[in-house]
């Protein structure tokens, strides 16, 4: 079994009229559910932003290895036995989702720092930043705002182009699923029209290039998780919360319990929490089984290998993780799916669902949790 050392992130950065006939009919979606909880519904590892986010002030050099959110990223990630990818989908003025997490995108010109809404870019003008695929030619300098009001250089040791939703579908290892975040500004209100018309350009892409390449929504807007999923049923829709780690005036996100009722309500088919939430509420998972629902996490926490092999004894389908050359050999040495047994077979899904959150465990697993208990206290 290989050592496992417990991974450190620091300054983790903050992980927009219905078009005739592009509403899908309504389908049934438990074969994508399925895909999403892993072949064979084995606990599934997603790559965070393709093989990690960067954390520039962060003295782990993996986290500055590849740029995120890009192509090269993304398949880098494929190396490894990931299930999906996710990524961080927002629509420009002129209607082209392209692949960014922040809400805003900074540069330095002349020596002074300028800063643009993502969304208010034309797709002309975001290709411009960072790195170009075109010999010869040099982007416009990128800088990263921290959370402490730091202005950084968004330098990688393995740069690639800023891409497009339709560039990803193009480039990327077709075997790769891919866990598209549905990206908006907490700081902003969104009326339905304007939601509509920007998951209506991002359905748009999908429809057309997505084949047969595994598809699952996420986003911590609630009023957009709840349009995606009535404008479309082919792909599963999740929950995005932080689980009760973080308060927000919209009741709906503050805590695993209103993220069970806000999918129950709205027909949504998982969730995605915090991995602090589900290590701080575990009560919550039974109900989450119960209302067959699907639970993936993500979080600093999922870069521990012993928290993701908690995770799993917990009854969690799946994490999100940066370190997924890492974390995916830990799941491999670690995680090793049962033979079926015929009795458990014939529970009745809520029965299992409760058993598998609730395991009994072996002298093994009770250390891993003597191990893992000094990183939940930090």
């Amino acid at each position: 079994m290989a050592q496992l050392k417990a991974a450190r992130v620091a300054d983790v950065p903050t992980l927009d009229v219905v078009a005739p006939g592009l509403v899908v009919a309504e389908a049934d979606a438990s074969a994508a559910i399925a895909a999403a909880r892993g072949p064979g519904g084995r606990f599934s590892v997603v790559g965070h932003r393709g093989k990690g986010m960067n954390a520039l002030a962060s003295a782990d050099r993996r986290l500055q290895e590849v740029r995120e959110n890009t192509v090269r990223s993304f398949n880098d990630a494929a190396r490894f036995p990931v299930d999906y990818v996710e990524f961080d989908v927002q629509v420009t003025k002129d209607g082209c989702p392209i692949i960014f997490h922040d809400n805003f995108i900074y540069t330095e010109e002349d020596g002074k720092i300028s800063q643009k809404r993502v969304t208010d870019l034309q797709l002309e003008d975001f290709v411009q930043y960072g790195p170009l695929n075109e010999q010869g030619k040099i982007g416009k300098p990128l800088l990263r705002k921290m959370k402490d009001g730091r202005m950084l250089n968004w330098n990688v040791q393995s740069e690639d182009a800023l891409c497009t939703l339709q560039e990803a579908f193009e480039k990327v290892n077709p075997r790769l699923g891919f866990n598209v975040e549905l990206k908006f500004d907490d700081n902003l209100e969104y009326e339905e029209e304007k939601l509509t018309r920007i998951l209506q350009a991002i359905l748009k892409v999908i429809f057309e290039y997505a084949k047969d390449r595994p598809i699952l929504f996420s986003s911590f807007q609630p009023d957009a998780a709840q349009l995606m999923r009535k404008l479309q049923s082919k792909y599963p829709v999740y929950f995005l919360t932080n689980g009760g780690t973080e308060i927000y005036t919209d009741v709906r996100r503050n805590s695993l319990e209103e993220a069970i009722k806000l999918c129950l309500g709205s027909g949504l088919q998982g969730i995605v929490s915090e991995a602090r939430g589900i290590f701080r509420h575990p009560a919550a998972i039974p109900k989450i089984k119960e209302a067959n629902l699907s639970l993936l996490t993500y979080g600093t926490l999922n870069n521990v290998p012993e928290a993701v092999y908690m995770q799993h004894l917990m009854g969690v389908n799946g994490v999100i993780v940066d370190l997924v050359p890492e974390i995916t050999e830990a799941v491999s040495e670690l995680i090793a799916l049962p033979e079926p047994d015929s009795e458990v077979e014939n529970l009745s899904s809520n029965q299992a669902a409760k058993g598998a959150a609730t395991p009994n465990f072996s002298q093994r697993e009770i250390s891993f949790l003597l191990r893992l208990i000094p990183e939940l206290v930090q």
